[in-house]
């Protein structure tokens, strides 16, 4: 693989991981719940951990042309993976129509995030590099099972209030 193409590809990631960083930051900033606040903050901060890692892996790839070791086991478990979907939490962010519709944009990003992350864990030609992706790929699909679960159970919540079920 091209020295330019892999570092573009770094780039890309870096980009990807800042956007989810930066939606997630002004959702928490602006949440009026402490526990929706905590959900979206916990999201941010996991996208700071991805910004970290790659902009290191870049620095390394741009000195050595080549990806640094990369310990998948070092690095703890996602944060996301200890939150409970509390009824709380549901009623929350139901209640409140932006923090409802951002869990659907925030999909959308996850699932682009999982797309490149996945393509190049299966593509890339170093060991690293693959494991680097494939890690990054797993752990944005954490995100976005959680996020779709959630989803689906303020639908549920929705749908059951305004009486949408079938008689």
């Amino acid at each position: 693989m091209l020295t330019e193409n892999t570092l573009d590809i770094l780039k890309e990631a870096i980009l990807l991981e800042r956007r989810g960083h930066a939606f997630y930051q002004k959702i928490a900033d602006h949440a009026r719940n402490n526990t929706v606040r905590e959900f979206f903050q916990i999201m941010a901060d996991e996208e700071l951990r991805h910004i970290k890692i790659l902009e290191d892996q870049f620095k390394g790839y741009q000195k050595n042309a080549r990806f640094d070791d990369f310990d998948t086991q070092a690095i703890k478990e996602p944060s996301i993976a200890s939150l409970v979907i509390s009824d709380d939490l549901k009623a929350k962010i139901a209640a409140a129509g932006f923090e409802a519709a951002a869990i659907s944009a925030a999909m959308f990003m996850e699932e682009q995030a999982i797309s490149l992350y996945g393509e190049r864990a299966r593509r890339g030609e170093d060991p690293r590099e693959r494991a680097l992706y494939r890690w990054l790929a797993d752990w944005e699909h954490s995100h976005l099972v959680f996020l779709a679960k959630l989803d689906r159970e303020i639908k549920a919540g929705i749908w059951e209030d305004n009486r949408f079920w079938p008689m």
